[in-house]
């Protein structure tokens, strides 16, 4: 018999069926949730089956750690580096970091609007024309999914490359295999999936003790830079830029090089999937979200002028047998490879943090989704574990689906960025669609309630945010270099992603939508 849980009015009780035949009762603060909370999930149409057991630092340490953004910042540096230099690494961090300001903004505004696991493709449905809801949802919805679920997969994949970086440092006999780098993702992806079920109950926790560590490893990489560090010239660190890729201005090489702060502060939303998860979501959430944005986005761009000022020679690094330029630095700076492979392990540690967070965010999109009956199977991977109050299937499917991606890179590395680069864009993609639908929601009327609020500069934030996705959204689809393009140094991104868009189309109207049930169907507010 299906196992269902019900969270009804404060003053009423939960049922939550054992699966033993007895029937425990529960309050709903039983689950971790306030009055708020209720009324959200009331209003949204919900049932509360998962507890609430993420606080404000908890939700926080998610957010910052899920970005990880100093600890990407440095090993996304290639691409910054190559298309712009240092000082088109340092501005465009800037740049790109002041955009998604705006972005996060726009996020923490819909989050208090309705503090749901679905995020992008609920808002869509609710705020979009009604002529329009169900389908736009619905293509949002499986975009997000497949945009978090290969992100997980290519954030994996960092890390054990990385691994697989210190190993050719420090034993140069050793063979780059790809197939080492799929058993790496696969190790890493199921040491993930023990801190998502076994130990789910604790992630608040470890997310709360996780910040600390991000932010002390933070500085027991800055200082041995700056201490045992040459510096660099400061007018060259900051006006110099550099066109590696050849392209046929500096200025368009600089576009191109953004790739690298675009992926290093992406993850706006991810947060957002343990609404039903945080207490008082609807106002701890935005919150978070806003001081994850500050706090990494700060720490982020002091690791960036550091590493600028620091790196030495641009083509000894950019070109180096490791793969990643900051191992090169460590190890130039420090000369030692034990050093070096201290340094490297604080950020790998901290990285797989971020797997374990991610994690928790692609399993709630993906049960989200299926609770809507957006994907095939939808009825098993929705259904939540009785006593674990845990979405244990899409966390194992999360798994098997990383696992399976991985296999990719054993016959070609290139096809597997390939479809590791859809995370980008589909993200991406799916803000820009939020905040459109927004902007034309407030020409219509008033907007729902929220805890927190934009005021009556929230018209000329999502604007901001949509000009900016726009623009940066165009050129992460460009190949690194126009010179002599080969299938290994093509982008792939427009074909995987164009590819996934239309396969949600033509999956939408033969399945789709005879089994879909938009959210705002469900939804009841108060107006």
């Amino acid at each position: 018999m299906a196992t269902k849980s019900y969270a009804v009015d404060a003053k009423e009780s939960s049922l939550d069926h054992a699966g033993d035949g007895n029937i425990e009762l529960r309050s709903y603060s039983q689950l971790g949730g306030t009055s708020h909370d209720e009324h959200d999930m009331r209003m949204l149409g919900r049932t509360q089956q998962l507890n609430r057991n993420f606080r404000f630092i908890s939700t926080l340490g998610f957010a910052c750690t899920l970005m990880s953004t100093w600890e990407i910042a440095l090993m996304t540096s290639f691409y910054s580096l190559f298309n712009g230099g240092t000082a088109g690494m340092i501005w465009g961090y800037l740049i790109v970091w002041m955009g998604y300001m705006l972005v996060f903004a726009s996020i923490a505004e819909m989050a208090s609007m309705a503090p749901t696991s679905g995020g992008q493709y609920h808002w869509v449905s609710e705020f979009a024309p009604a002529g329009a809801q169900r389908f736009i949802s619905y293509i949002t919805g499986w975009v997000s999914v497949l945009g978090w679920q290969t992100g997980l997969a290519s954030l994996t994949f960092l890390v054990g490359t990385m691994i697989q970086g210190l190993l050719v440092l420090n034993l140069p006999e050793y063979g780059f295999q790809a197939w080492h780098g799929t058993l790496l993702v696969i190790a890493i992806a199921a040491f993930c999936i023990i801190f998502n079920t076994f130990l789910a109950k604790r992630l608040p926790m470890v997310e709360g003790m996780v910040l600390i560590i991000h932010i002390l490893g933070f500085f027991a990489v800055l200082i041995p830079l700056w201490v045992l560090a040459p510096r660099g010239d400061p007018t060259t660190v900051f006006t110099e830029f550099t066109n590696f890729g050849m392209w046929d201005t500096t200025g368009l090489s600089f576009m191109v090089g953004l790739l690298g702060p675009v992926y290093t502060l992406i993850g706006a939303d991810s947060a957002v999937h343990m609404s039903e998860e945080i207490k008082d979501a609807s106002l701890v959430l935005p919150k978070a979200i806003m001081w994850a944005a500050t706090v990494n986005g700060s720490l982020g761009w002091v690791m960036v002028i550091t590493f600028c000022f620091t790196l030495g020679s641009i083509e000894e690094v950019l070109f180096t047998p490791t793969g990643y330029p900051f191992i090169q630095v460590f190890y130039n700076v420090t000369q030692s490879y034990a050093g070096t492979s201290i340094m490297a392990a604080i950020i790998i540690v901290n990285i797989t943090s971020a797997c374990i967070s991610t994690v928790a965010t692609v399993s709630r999109q993906t049960w989200s989704f299926a609770r809507d009956g957006g994907l095939p199977f939808s009825g098993f991977i929705s259904q939540v574990k009785p006593g674990w109050n845990i979405p244990l299937n899409a966390v194992l499917l999360t798994f098997i689906i990383t696992a399976l991606l991985s296999l990719i890179n054993i016959g070609s590395t290139v096809a597997f960025n390939a479809i590791g680069s859809l995370a980008v864009s589909a993200i991406l993609g799916t803000y820009i669609i939020s905040f459109t639908i927004l902007i034309f929601r407030r020409f219509r009327g008033p907007l729902p309630a929220r805890r927190w609020s934009l005021g009556n500069l929230g018209l000329f934030v999502n604007i901001g945010a949509v000009a900016f996705l726009l623009v940066v959204w165009v050129f992460i689809f460009f190949p690194i270099s126009p010179v002599e393009l080969t299938p290994s140094t093509m982008n792939w991104n427009s074909l995987i992603f164009g590819s996934t868009m239309i396969f949600a189309i033509v999956y939408y109207f033969i399945f789709g939508r005879k089994t879909y049930k938009s959210p705002v169907e469900l939804v009841k507010r108060e107006e």
